[in-house]
């Protein structure tokens, strides 16, 4: 039984100890936020408050109650072909331009805080359709491991799927029970990676990337770790690569490093 309400002195500790550890901010506004999202990882281990429970984080947390912590602080919220008129311009415009650039036929995209994997799956099976023969190499990435093992799993249930046409439902899902599994060569052609954003050393790990989409993910971060996070996927991009940030999203107040490209109304940022 929980034994105390979340104090302003231990909202602030806990506040500080997710921004020390992920980049994500959260104003003073939402400490009744902090007080639900968390009040069942008190239960499960057990704790009579919120302080036990950041001093655990401190002192004995792992990286399983970490993942915890990220999956409870954030939400999840994806499906197949969200944003469409950014993923048409990405598909027939910016994989053509890139194939031109490089004067081969390949691709390297990077899905960034893909959470359970509908984004990056998505973009295989668009290219499989638009550019038949195209070599691809797919990085997929997340904080948190368990939407990571979901999403190598690629089973998804009616909230996935609700934007998926029936050509691609019939081509690339099968159904088991209430659930549309993914077909094994789509999944293949991903690799999924655990990355923390504001850790430099695990973004650096990648390189040469051609396309990065970043979206919807930006409106975590504070102005101070939204330009760590933007510095380091400007550095993984290679010169003339395109970066992908959700349609509400801007890196207007966030750097200048980039060239916005305005394509059917969808912009476009572009490493210069």
């Amino acid at each position: 039984m929980i034994g105390q309400p979340l104090t302003e002195a231990v909202f602030r500790g806990l506040r500080d100890f997710i921004y020390e550890r992920s980049g994500i901010f959260i104003p003073d506004t939402k400490k009744y936020f902090i007080e639900n999202r968390l009040i069942n990882r008190l239960r499960e281990r057990n704790l009579k408050g919120y302080d036990e429970y950041l001093s655990f984080l401190k002192f004995n947390g792992n990286g399983n109650e970490l993942e915890r912590l990220f999956d409870a602080v954030t939400t999840n919220e994806t499906y197949f072909f969200r944003e469409p008129q950014q993923l048409e311009v990405f598909a027939n415009v910016i994989v053509t331009k890139v194939v031109e650039q490089k004067r081969a036929r390949e691709v390297r995209l990077w899905s960034a805080a893909c959470s359970t994997g509908e984004e990056p799956y998505t973009l295989v099976m668009m290219l499989k359709e638009r550019h038949p023969g195209l070599r691809l190499e797919v990085v997929s990435s997340d904080l948190s491991e368990a939407v990571l093992e979901s999403a190598r799993r690629g089973s998804y249930g009616s909230y996935s799927m609700r934007n998926v046409t029936e050509p691609y439902l019939t081509k690339y899902f099968r159904r088991e029970g209430q659930s549309c599994v993914l077909d094994p060569a789509v999944r293949s052609a991903v690799r999924f990676v655990n990355i923390n954003l504001v850790d430099e050393r695990r973004v650096r790990s990648l390189r040469a990337m051609d396309v990065i989409f970043c979206r919807n993910v930006l409106i975590y971060f504070d102005d101070r770790a939204k330009q760590k996070v933007v510095s380091g996927l400007y550095d993984v991009l290679k010169p003339g690569g395109f970066l992908f940030i959700g349609s509400s999203e801007s890196l207007h107040s966030v750097t200048r490093a980039f060239r916005p490209v305005i394509i059917d109304k969808v912009v476009v940022y572009q490493k210069v």
